[in-house]
């Protein structure tokens, strides 16, 4: 299939070299020159503008930072300049309101058009093991499926438009309120004078078991292999999860959901993200 991939930053690019190794043509584009190299690197054709890279393309990936490029590019450079038979495919993880609103454009259009956010990280994009959580109509869920399959281990239909937006906030506001708690139970645990080892032996098979504890431990040395591990290098930014509870935190209020928790996390995460915003999550623990 000849795929259009707007987008090639650490996440996008991992995600266009895997569409080229299932078969399918890529045509992608980038502002940054470097990026395209790679992306050619990895076998895909490169263009100057996104314009060029949509046309006669049959499905349109993006992968963009915010709301706002993601609603700009797919109104200047996609949406009736793209084949109206192209399936259109967001991956970016943006507001529910303006996933909302360029997926009622594209269909206004004629197009088929999914949100489509991932959960996994760098070295899931580059594996092609992310897991995508998908809004849009079965039909156009049906026609995305085969493509974000190419790029991940589970594609997961979560109802209409901008409910797959829904579903990555709601579910990396927890994982924010999970690792606090996490790092919290074990700077305790320490302080206590409890090792950190024999605390994760004793709370990964107890009721105070989690994700963040088993696969992505904030204490050096203890569980799997985690950017706790490499200082705390690599892996899920701080400023990318004050990004999604920002995010969160807006769709709270919209919908008039109480998330207290997920406000605390959010001020947290903005404490710790303002120095260390390029750290992973997991190193809120060092303010602890």
């Amino acid at each position: 299939m000849k795929i259009a991939f707007i987008g090639l930053g650490n996440m996008g690019g991992g995600m266009a070299a895997n569409l080229v190794k299932t078969g399918h043509d890529v045509r992608a584009f980038d502002l940054s020159e470097q990026a395209l190299a790679a992306a050619r690197e990895a076998g895909c054709a490169t263009f100057t503008t996104a314009k060029d890279a949509v046309a006669g393309a049959e499905a349109v990936v993006s992968m963009l930072p915010n709301g706002a490029i993601v609603k700009s590019v797919y109104t200047d450079d996609v949406i009736g300049l793209a084949p109206p038979e192209a399936i259109l495919l967001d991956c970016s993880t943006i507001d529910v309101a303006t996933a909302r609103e360029v997926t009622a454009l594209a269909s206004d259009h004629g197009y088929d058009m999914v949100d489509a956010p991932v959960s996994g990280g760098i070295a899931a994009a580059a594996g092609g093991t992310l897991t995508f959580m998908v809004g849009g109509t079965t039909e156009a869920f049906a026609r995305a499926q085969p493509i974000l399959s190419a790029m991940g281990k589970a594609v997961i239909h979560a109802g209409d438009a901008g409910n797959g937006q829904a579903a990555k906030i709601c579910n990396n506001m927890l994982l924010a309120i999970q690792m606090i708690g996490t790092a919290e139970a074990f700077s305790m645990a320490q302080k206590l004078g409890l090792d950190a080892q024999t605390f994760y032996d004793i709370s990964s098979v107890s009721s105070g078991q989690c994700w963040s504890m088993t696969s992505y431990c904030p204490v050096p040395g203890v569980g799997p292999q985690s950017p706790s591990d490499n200082g705390y290098q690599g892996g899920f930014a701080s400023a990318l999860m004050l990004k999604d509870l920002k995010l969160a935190m807006e769709a709270a209020g919209t919908a008039g959901a109480a998330t207290p928790l997920g406000a605390h996390a959010k001020e947290l995460y903005e404490a710790f993200a303002a120095d260390n915003g390029a750290l992973d999550f997991s190193g809120i623990i060092k303010t602890l």
